[in-house]
């Protein structure tokens, strides 16, 4: 498949996709339920499906019984760690095999022209990207994740939240389950904004933004701090009340779902002539221009809302670079009364 009827490609050998991101008509005003009818298959397939259908996985042949996770044990809590290591490895390590490190499709519709492997650099433990990355995802990124779903699980089975059932409240569970992915996007853009002051920016953030040529590898390669904090999204199901199964579905958007924006390239592809979108280009930007797309894909539009939305556009790259000339001017202006 040709990747330049999609998109261009630079003089480095970037590529971008011809259409820009498109903002989810979730919040669209005046209101457009037709719109949104005919987005929801593209909001529940492939990846929420996916994310759902690997909590009930997990809740019928991963999940100790709720006597076990009565008790806070070593036993039970690495066991998880077990789980969700071998899921990741298999996931990650499946796409960056084939992708990164047998380069399948080459760099067709690869945002970055250039891999990772190919350049080594020092701001990385031995000067490797993805050694890096690997190890941060196995001894920082899963153990927090594991971390927070101990205490989403043993939270439930001691009873300190309510623990709702499918069989007497399926409306309210369901319509929980499909407002998962909106929590996510605001819980994700709050402390993504938040890690982005500069103090936390320079000790927690630039861990995750060393990889501006992301990988799959890097979608989990974070500092404990952040991990923490993006991981306790699931947490949000100690406050509403829910389910432990919602609550997880609420952990795999965030832990497997991390891989979306980390791809790399805007289409995978499965078979001859059969590509699967990675939605992956809004993260990417954030990842090159770090200071745009701090949600994920608009489903809640909130930096649309807050002015740092870039949808690819050149209209939106001249917005951007407005945006940064006015910040580089108020600084300028800041040192120079400072001086006098």
């Amino acid at each position: 498949m040709d990747d330049l009827a999609f998109g261009t490609r630079n003089k480095r050998g970037d590529w971008s996709p011809n259409e820009t991101v498109k903002l989810p008509p979730l919040c669209a005003w005046p209101p457009k339920p037709m719109a949104i009818l005919k987005w929801l298959p593209s909001y529940l397939f492939p990846w929420n499906a996916f994310h759902m259908a690997t909590a009930l996985a997990y809740w019928f042949w991963v999940v100790p019984d709720v006597e076990t996770m009565k008790t806070l044990s070593w036993g039970w809590a690495l066991w998880l760690y077990a789980a969700n290591a071998a899921a990741i490895f298999v996931m990650y390590g499946s796409i960056e095999l084939i992708f990164y490190v047998r380069r399948k499709q080459g760099t067709q519709f690869k945002f970055n022209g250039k891999f990772p492997a190919d350049h080594p650099s020092n701001v990385f433990w031995f000067k490797s990207q993805n050694i890096d990355n690997a190890l941060r995802t196995f001894l920082v990124g899963i153990p927090c994740w594991t971390s927070v779903e101990v205490l989403l699980l043993w939270s439930f089975a001691n009873g300190t939240v309510p623990w709702l059932g499918w069989a007497d409240h399926p409306v309210y569970l369901a319509a929980l389950v499909l407002l998962a992915p909106v929590i996510h996007e605001v819980h994700f853009f709050c402390i993504h904004r938040l890690i982005h002051v500069p103090i936390l920016y320079k000790w927690v953030h630039s861990v995750h933004h060393n990889s501006i040529n992301a990988t799959p590898w890097s979608s989990l390669s974070m500092h404990p701090v952040e991990s923490l904090l993006y991981h306790a999204v699931a947490l949000w199901h100690l406050v509403i009340p829910s389910n432990p199964i919602v609550g997880l579905f609420q952990l795999h958007l965030a832990g497997f779902g991390a891989l979306n924006g980390h791809i790399g390239f805007d289409r995978l592809q499965v078979a001859k002539g059969i590509t699967l979108d990675s939605h992956a280009y809004a993260h990417y930007l954030h990842h090159k221009y770090f200071e745009v797309n701090y949600g994920g894909d608009g489903l809640i539009p909130l930096d649309k809302w807050f002015g740092t939305w870039h949808n690819g556009s050149k209209e939106d790259e001249a917005r951007m670079n407005e945006r940064f000339k006015r910040k580089r001017d108020r600084l300028n202006s800041k040192r120079q009364s400072a001086a006098v």
